[in-house]
């Protein structure tokens, strides 16, 4: 069975189940299945979270209020998003969120929750420098992949690309304040970003047309 994107088709799909509910009642269950993706959900997850943890690395805040919104909606909501993606055989929605929920923002969590008492703070700048080198990668391959998904995507990868490789040298040349700062502020572009694609999903359905564009595929 091919796979579909949520975004793929999105305003087609808005106008064709306005026009059915405008002729036809259907059944609550159905119009329920129709009207839900996971795709707004997850990304407000990442963006509330990574804003929250960018104005930290920029300096802006100097407690730690991201590991709660990485526990749970950074975390656990994001998890659940990518579920759902595996539920509607999306391949790249179900890797993204599950990956970056459970995955990379529950085990940054546990790294600062848990990690003194294991000592993986010890040598602060080398551990987080290399746990986010091991996710520059996976971020580069769905970088490439988002190429054929919108523009709008491809952009949230591209700044998501650039803010992990500041940080991933800030850390691990020795905890280089002007780079971690330097991602902290990328960091708060990729939140914006990512923000702007949820609003343009939540708004443009509920208006039942475009008005926050997606982006075309750039990739034929």
């Amino acid at each position: 069975m091919a796979e579909r994107h949520a975004w793929e088709g999105w305003e087609e799909d808005v106008r064709r189940i306005i026009k059915e509910e405008a002729t036809v009642e259907a059944a609550p269950e159905a119009r329920a299945a129709a009207d839900l993706t996971p795709v707004a959900l997850g990304l407000g997850g990442f963006a509330t979270t990574t804003f929250v943890l960018s104005i930290f690395n920029a300096g802006w805040l100097a407690q730690p209020t991201w590991l709660p919104l990485a526990l749970f909606f950074g975390g656990l909501v994001q998890l659940l998003a990518g579920m759902w993606g595996f539920r509607d055989r999306d391949t790249f929605i179900a890797v993204v969120f599950s990956s970056y929920g459970g995955g990379f923002w529950l085990s940054l969590a546990f790294f600062f929750l848990l990690g003194p008492k294991f000592g993986l703070t010890t040598h602060l700048g080398p551990a987080l420098g290399f746990f986010l080198l091991a996710w520059t990668i996976p971020t580069g391959y769905l970088w490439i992949a988002s190429y054929k998904v919108t523009s709008v995507v491809f952009g949230i990868f591209t700044v998501f690309m650039i803010t992990l490789l500041l940080l991933d040298v800030g850390f691990l040349a020795g905890e280089v304040t002007w780079l971690i700062v330097a991602g902290g502020y990328a960091g708060i572009a990729l939140a914006a970003s990512a923000w702007y694609f949820a609003a343009a999903i939540v708004i443009n359905f509920t208006f039942g047309r475009t008005v926050l564009p997606f982006g075309e595929p750039l990739g034929g």
